[in-house]
């Protein structure tokens, strides 16, 4: 799957843009009723991954495995400058340069969006808000990193953003302030490892999922103005992990 360097509004997966995003409008698909997420590996057959695939995502991180993992060295600039609702989620488009590096590979950062309530799970706890770094490295393979928030201060960073949030699906608005990744980190940059998929259709496995340990908190009034541009709750339920290993 191809992404381009700033995805544009044709984008219709929580996750990623690609070139046939256009071919995938045509198959619609949601949160709710008949095209809610357990109907979707019905809905085209390029979504079969979504009922018949065995590593899926999200899942509920339990039973981690102690294992060396390898730091994550980010290398994020200040350079998102569009934001869009999708009607899927809430996703700020980044510009090139921003990456990742771990065990000797690296992965563009192309998009972060939202969900809520989280989608993975942590020992069976859920989070009001869940951010999803989406990378690419130059062979198309995805690496994401996800942040889970908790109802607490304000987050300064995110503000700047959601000041600009559309308020409609198939709305976008540039960013005349560029959003910092980095804040929207938690500082300790521990994490959970596995290996899963696209949490939206067509549920392409292959993704390396890197799921920070620590939260970051963000406001009542920030979780609120999501929810209310989603008019719905969008986040998978937790898919079974079956053999695959959680490290931590």
């Amino acid at each position: 799957m191809k992404i381009g360097n700033i995805c544009s509004s044709i984008i219709v997966t929580g996750l990623l843009c690609t070139a046939n995003s256009l071919a995938m409008e045509k198959s619609h698909w949601g949160y709710t009723g008949q095209i809610s997420p357990e109907h979707w590996g019905k809905l085209d057959a390029r979504f079969a991954a979504c009922s018949s695939g065995k590593n899926q995502s999200p899942i509920n991180l339990t039973a981690m495995i102690e294992g060396e993992l390898a730091p994550i060295t980010i290398n994020y600039k200040a350079e998102a400058n569009e934001i869009l609702n999708n009607g899927h989620t809430i996703q700020v488009n980044c510009k090139t340069g921003s990456s990742i590096s771990v065990s000797g590979r690296t992965f563009e950062l192309k998009q972060f969006h939202f969900h809520s309530p989280s989608e993975n799970t942590i020992e069976g706890q859920s989070f009001p808000l869940e951010a999803h770094f989406v990378h690419a490295d130059k062979d198309g393979n995805f690496a994401v990193i996800a942040v889970m928030y908790k109802e607490g201060k304000e987050n300064a960073e995110l503000d700047k953003a959601w000041a600009y949030m559309p308020a409609n699906a198939d709305e976008q608005s540039s960013l005349p302030v560029s959003i910092d990744a980095n804040l929207l980190l938690p500082q300790n940059q521990d994490y959970y490892r596995f290996n899963g998929s696209l949490t939206t259709p067509p549920c392409t496995e292959g993704v390396w999922w890197f799921v920070m340990k620590s939260s970051n908190t963000v406001s009542k009034d920030q979780i609120e103005k999501f929810t209310n541009a989603m008019r719905h709750p969008n986040n998978r339920p937790v898919q079974p992990v079956n053999a695959r290993m959680i490290l931590q």
